[in-house]
């Protein structure tokens, strides 16, 4: 019985995918040269939130956390951004998750130590992938691009990125506050091996290209692990306790600071001569709207963990509807600034 709830909620989990990849997309399809590449950018970002999906379930118990989680990765601002590259670029981003499930999934007892070769095998496909690409003369991403420090600014305000970095390093803006408490839950579980992996990750998409390898594409790592810590924060936050109210309360503040960063920004670039900056403007208001709802849902959540109450389904459903109002909105953003003419 397990088990088939298991799969129908796998299934459930893909309709919805589905449905929404074909809703981003969709406005875009008579656009493409070829039938076949809407089919390719459709399937990418199904298969991504699916692989995510099925790999946080390892460490997350929730069915909402996990489901998130999946939609963070497939739908969040690095895969969609992808799609400014090659489309099989978003296939390699889409394969990453379904890599590490048999480290994740694997050998157990006296053979655990497997799981440490299971764990190269994203870092083997990728490099084969660009192998193999090279023999064939497709360069699906530039060699020459890496992560840099001012890309970083995505984390914060990824809207305002889409435009002025080649791929956009962030989660939107209510799951950000997830991520938090999903990484504090890292440390304190001392998951060295999911530490190493996300730092292996960080490193090389710093690192100049070798191998003919695109240094961005390695950051699929790190967002992925990202992604399903911001799965394990939902749960958290849901299981937050009395004990665990004051970094609650840290979390809501942090959002509140952010949001007041965003307008004071969106001021700034309103008030630039002749309306030039009205564009960066309006989009930074955006960014501060979504801060805001992540601002108030945590704080309910806090006040909940207060005054020591449960009901955990009146907190799954305030974190799940913000963000799922935040993926919603920005992916629509993300994929209109890369398709639309």
């Amino acid at each position: 019985m397990k088990s088939k709830s298991g799969w129908g909620r796998f299934a459930a989990a893909a309709i919805v995918y589905a449905g929404f990849a074909v809703y981003l997309y969709q406005p875009y399809f008579k656009g493409f040269e070829h039938l076949h590449l809407r089919d390719i950018f459709v399937a990418n970002v199904l298969l991504a939130s699916l692989g995510c999906y099925l790999l946080s379930r390892r460490w997350v118990a929730g069915f909402w956390s996990s489901f998130f989680a999946g939609a963070l990765y497939g739908f969040g601002p690095f895969m969609l951004s992808v799609a400014k590259f090659h489309p099989t670029a978003g296939s390699l981003a889409a394969a990453i998750p379904w890599l590490f499930l048999p480290a994740a999934f694997g050998p157990k007892d006296r053979l655990q130590w497997l799981r440490v070769p299971l764990s190269a095998l994203p870092f083997l496909g990728i490099a084969l992938f660009f192998q193999v690409s090279t023999h064939f003369r497709l360069f699906a991403i530039p060699i020459g691009s890496k992560l840099h420090l001012a890309d970083l600014a995505g984390l914060l305000a990824p809207l305002v990125m889409v435009e002025k970095s080649l791929s956009v390093v962030g989660f939107y803006h209510v799951p950000i506050a997830v991520l938090l408490i999903g990484f504090l839950m890292l440390l304190a579980a001392r998951r060295y091996s999911v530490m190493i992996v996300f730092g292996i990750g960080v490193v090389l998409a710093c690192c100049d290209s070798f191998f003919d390898i695109s240094p961005l594409i390695w950051l699929a790592i790190p967002v992925l692990c990202c992604s399903v810590l911001i799965g394990e924060g939902v749960q958290g936050l849901v299981c937050a306790g009395f004990a665990d109210r004051k970094w609650v309360l840290a979390i809501s503040i942090t959002l509140g600071t952010l949001s007041i960063v965003t307008l004071l920004l969106a001021t700034k670039y309103f008030s630039v001569f002749a309306g030039l900056g009205s564009e960066y403007a309006r989009v930074f208001v955006q960014t501060a709207k979504m801060y805001i709802l992540g601002t108030i849902a945590v704080a309910v959540v806090f006040f909940i963990a207060r005054a020591k109450l449960q009901v955990h389904w009146l907190r799954l459903v305030l974190l799940c509807s913000a963000s799922a109002v935040d993926i919603f909105l920005g992916a629509r953003f993300i994929v209109d600034s890369i398709f639309a003419p």
